[in-house]
Parts: structure tokens; sequence; C-alpha cells
């Protein structure tokens, strides 16, 4: 006897409204199409539902969740709540992970807990996007040395 597995839609954790207006802001950014604003706001859902439900594990965006992690992050109160209880090492657990340079990578150069997000990801429910998380990424949203720390000339 199988048990069929229920897969959870991140449509269903906000507002429409609120859906509508994070993919319009992910729209500003060039070459992404509404049907990849869309797949991108909705890895960020499931990441930040599963982060919150998983409190005791370090996981982080790729650089292409990111985008929604960013956007939904600047559009809303979440900024505040996420953004500054990073302790002493940079990292967080549960919430928005920080990926250094002494973390450890894969051969492709994609860190360790990229894959570990993934999985946690899949084992609540959601259905992932693996495009959106392959994309050969060597951090993830923080201000430790990623892709847009304000603090280390690595801005966009």
């Amino acid at each position: 006897m199988s048990t069929a597995v229920k897969v959870r839609d991140p449509k269903t954790f906000v507002p429409q409204d609120v859906w509508e207006r994070q993919v319009a802001l992910i729209l500003r950014d060039p070459g992404i199409g509404t049907e990849k604003a869309e797949r991108i706001f909705g890895q960020t859902i499931a990441y930040f539902v599963t982060a919150g439900e998983n409190t005791d594990l370090l996981v982080g965006p790729s650089v292409e969740v990111d985008k929604g992690v960013h956007s939904f992050m600047l559009d809303t109160d979440l900024c505040v709540q996420c953004t500054n209880d990073g302790g002493g090492d940079g990292k967080k657990r549960g919430d928005v992970a920080c990926v250094s340079d002494d973390d450890k990578v894969r051969a492709d150069g994609r860190p360790m807990v990229l894959e570990q997000t993934v999985k946690v990801i899949e084992a609540a429910g959601f259905a992932v996007d693996r495009e959106l998380w392959n994309m050969g990424a060597k951090c993830t949203q923080c201000h430790a040395g990623c892709t847009d720390a304000p603090n280390t000339g690595k801005g966009k």
C-alpha cells in the first residue's frame, strides 16, 4: 500500500494580491518573463515556508530564488525580521542563510547548503523547480560576500 503525498501549492500561503505584486516586482529584473517570475516567487514561498518549519537547519536560496527573496523582503516587514539576527559567524538557521567562501562546496561550485535546502523543500511537500536551484551559485543572499551584498564590492 502506498501513501499519496500531497504537493503543497505556494500560492496558498500568500493572498492573491501579494502574489501578483511580488511577481510584478520580480518582472522588473531584465530578461525575466511572467512565467519565470511566477516560478521564482513560487520557489521563494516554498523556501520561506520550509525555512520557518525547519528552524534547526541551515538553508539558503539559489541566485535565481534570491531574486524573489529580495523582492519579498524589501516589499514587506519581513526584512526587519530576517536581516538583523545573523549571529557572530554570519549564519542563520531556519531563516535566510548566509554562505561564505569557507563553507563546503560541491565540485561545480555550488554550496552544499543548496542541496540540503532542495531536499528539505521536497520533504516538506513542495515541488522543486530544479532549473532555479541549479544555477551554479557560489553563495546565497547575505552580507557575507554574496550576490548583491552592498558592503563587499560584489554587487550586480
